[in-house]
């Protein structure tokens, strides 16, 4: 299965610090890959994963002095996950409602 996960971009996937859901994001993304399924990763660069990862800001957002908008990169790289959504049998998001806009209307 091609399996996309969207994980929040304030933490990286594993949190290096403090960061629950982030944590289960890469708990269920390794197992996943584990598996033999095909994932892609949307997260912050500075993330570690055995699957594809996508970096959408170069580290996460909580530890980057230079970040200011915490919501765009969030909408930005939901936009991006359904851009690429024929890529995907499942886009799970896990970055509470951001996702919700476009996935009423994806197919």
């Amino acid at each position: 299965m091609r399996i996309a996960q969207i994980a929040p971009l304030h933490e990286s996937v594993p949190p290096k610090l403090y960061g629950g859901t982030e944590r289960v994001v890469s708990w269920l993304t390794e197992e996943l890959v584990r598996r033999g399924h095909e994932v892609t990763l949307f997260a912050s660069g500075d993330s570690q994963t055995q699957a594809r990862l996508i970096p959408f800001r170069e580290r996460a957002l909580r530890l980057d002095p230079t970040a200011i908008d915490t919501v765009a990169p969030h909408i930005l790289m939901v936009e991006k996950a359904f851009q690429m959504a024929n890529e995907f049998d499942i886009i799970h998001g896990h970055i509470d409602y951001y996702p919700y806009a476009l996935a009423r209307r994806h197919p």
